[in-house]
């Protein structure tokens, strides 16, 4: 009988998944921002009535997954039991209890089955606009980077706030788009919670108490496993950034001990006056992912698989406090596994990637026509990648976001949100680090506006100034480069104008390469060359 329960819980567990799945593709085929509906920033999960994370839907990305797994908890911490209801739904976008910035709200939703409280959904989703300064790294604290939603209920007994709408409404630039997709969030918790009710009644659970069980169970112990299996001891490494308008040094030191991974960012520069500081809630769900990439891969990430991994860090970039702007958080966040995997590398040589432009290369577009021209405004976001750094058994990835998993929206979508023409967008030969493995490619990437408009931009670049580094022997990826189509060097943050008639020019940076060059193969590099990859001639 034994081995029948654990074949059912697995299928049981498989099930769940499929739950979440759904819940997420459900935000996916509803939202409003082309961020969510085509990029997938994104997540999507369900939880235990304690708040621990169950289970977590592929579609994602991790700075989402693994906030959203701690967010809940200070959803719990604010709204007492006897204030949850049937119907319920819970929103915020406190950087510091949920994902680290004001431009992604996350929502928790109780599922009842029979009056009983059985579990909770949980989602994120970046808007396209939070009001204050926009999506950029000029604001001097949090409060001018937009409006902030204390933990507070979306909708009590299936009745939405109408006074939350009104405020958002009157805040915000794309008031049809951003309360459109907090209506599709919460859609997603509710599709979530029927199929679970649906899968309950099926299999006649009354709760998910012995599922909760054998999934963290076999997690914890699969996971501890490996931990138990790496070098003990501790790992330095220092990276440098190149920040707003002077370079960052970030620092992390890397523990292994019998039963936990730990990193610390002791040594990281101090927090900036530039909104691109990084609570250590989303620092934190990008060390963990990192770790868990090299160390626990296929080993399903819940609370049980996560609770090994430990971050720890005085005030700093890394973790700053409120009210510090954090708009672009995600810039050094993304920065957090290349500087924790490189730690790794010592402690694993041989067998880490090699660093690769890591941030995404985001542009928040504020289009308008020009004075005396019937045109349109908007708001329009675009993601873009540099590459991925090269693999000890493979040439790094292509114009790939690295470690936020987020898709490059089509074109096409982009166009459609507002009056901007992107005129080429293809990869960047020659950037990729040179090594056996050679590093991914960036991209160029060439904006204007449309006929009779301009528009200001914020710049969100990094690897500008300070490249991605190969790996044992290989060579740095090509720096990116910010410019606009006449020559001009354009900043790699802030906000800043282009003019009608002109066009701006993105070059993303490439991913480290790995090994020596010379060791390369004839075979390899003929290939590079054929593709369009590599433009140099064979010596």
């Amino acid at each position: 009988m034994a081995g029948l329960d654990e074949i059912r819980m697995q299928v049981m567990w498989n099930r769940l998944v499929s739950v979440v799945e759904e819940q997420a593709l459900t935000l996916l085929r509803t939202a409003f921002s082309t961020s969510v509906r085509e990029a997938g920033d994104l997540s999507a999960g369900v939880f235990n009535p304690d708040g621990l994370m169950l289970a977590q839907a592929v579609t994602g990305t991790p700075g989402h997954v693994n906030t959203m797994a701690e967010a809940v908890f200070h959803f719990l911490a604010e709204i007492p039991r006897e204030d949850i209801f049937e119907g319920d739904c819970y929103v915020t976008n406190d950087p510091w209890k949920g994902t680290g910035h004001l431009h992604d709200i996350t929502m928790v939703a109780p599922s009842f089955k029979d009056g009983k409280l059985v579990a909770f959904f949980a989602c994120t989703a970046h808007v396209v606009d939070i009001g204050g300064r926009g999506f950029g790294a000029d604001g001097k604290s949090v409060y001018e980077e937009g409006i902030l939603i204390p933990i507070m209920k979306f909708a009590e007994r299936g009745t939405v706030n109408r006074d939350l709408i009104n405020i958002l409404r009157n805040n915000v630039r794309e008031a049809n788009q951003v309360v459109g997709d907090f209506y599709s969030l919460s859609a997603c918790n509710e599709v979530g919670h029927r199929r679970l009710i649906d899968m309950m009644v099926e299999t006649g659970m009354d709760s998910l108490d012995a599922l909760g069980d054998f999934v963290f169970k076999r997690s914890r112990a699969a996971t501890l496993e490996r931990i138990a299996a790496l070098p003990q001891g501790a790992w330095d490494n220092t990276m440098t950034v190149d920040g707003y308008d002077t370079a960052i040094k970030l620092a992390a030191k890397l523990t292994v001990r019998e039963a936990e991974v730990n990193a610390d960012f002791t040594g990281t520069d101090g927090v900036s006056k530039w909104g691109i500081n990084c609570p250590l809630i989303y620092s934190k769900a990008y060390a963990c992912y990192a770790i868990k990439c090299v160390v626990a891969p296929d080993i399903p990430n819940n609370s049980a698989s996560l609770e090994p991994f430990t971050v720890t860090s005085p005030v700093n970039i890394l973790n700053a406090e409120r009210p510090a702007p954090v708009s672009l958080r995600h810039v050094m966040g993304h920065m957090v596994p290349d500087l924790v995997l490189g730690a790794l590398a010592k402690a694993l040589p041989g067998q880490i990637i090699a660093e690769g432009a890591a941030a995404l290369w985001n542009i928040h577009i504020s289009a308008r026509p020009q004075a005396g021209v019937d045109g349109r405004n908007a708001e329009v976001l675009m993601f873009n990648s540099g590459g991925t750094g090269a693999r000890p058994d493979l040439d790094g990835l292509a114009a790939t976001a690295f470690p936020s998993g987020v898709h490059t929206m089509p074109i096409e979508a982009t166009e459609q949100t507002g009056p901007i023409i992107v005129w080429r967008k293809e990869l960047r030969p020659d950037s990729g680090g040179a090594g056996r493995l050679r590093g991914g490619l960036g991209q160029v990437i060439e904006i204007a506006a449309a006929e009779g408009h301009e528009f200001d931009f914020s710049a969100m670049f990094d690897r500008v100034n300070h490249p991605a580094r190969g790996r044992d022997g290989g060579e740095n990826g090509a720096p990116g480069v910010v410019e606009l189509d006449d020559g001009t060097k354009m900043r790699p943050k802030g906000w800043q104008h282009v003019p009608a008639g002109r066009r701006l020019v993105l070059m993303a940076p490439g991913g480290g390469g790995f090994g020596p060059a010379k060791e390369r193969s004839d075979d390899a590099q003929d290939a590079d060359r054929v593709a369009g990859y590599l433009t140099e001639a064979k010596p």
